[in-house]
């Protein structure tokens, strides 16, 4: 074995739970709840319906159907849902938004180079 766990494991943040500060994850998480803070996640990040973020992201893809607020850098895919609504700074490598989607933000595209972060 290279170390990697072979099974593919699921963090959820349930609705009606809130978390201030930063959460780091190995693999996908779920945000039903809100989060204020800073989410760091080397997987997927999905913002479910009702879920709630405002501060800072950095994952490698994430799936939004919920509320995001602040800054997002995704890796590769980023994904809005009809019902979102993304306000903030947006850089990610790819885009889908669905119509319907509320997507106001300055968005950068293009695959991020890591260690060049500008303040």
């Amino acid at each position: 074995a290279n170390g990697s766990p072979v099974t593919h494991s699921l963090n959820s943040l349930v609705q009606g739970t809130v978390v201030e500060g930063t959460v780091t994850s190995e693999s996908d998480i779920r945000v039903d709840g809100t989060i204020k803070g800073k989410l760091i996640c080397n997987a997927k990040v999905i913002i479910g319906p009702g879920g709630i973020i405002e501060g800072e992201i950095k994952c490698k893809n994430a799936v939004i159907e919920g509320k995001f607020q602040g800054t997002l850098e995704v890796a590769e895919l980023l994904n809005i849902r009809e019902n979102a609504n993304v306000s903030g700074d947006v850089r990610t490598d790819k885009l889908i938004i669905q119509s319907g989607a509320v997507f106001n933000v300055n968005c950068t595209m293009g695959a991020l180079k890591l260690g060049n972060n500008p303040i």
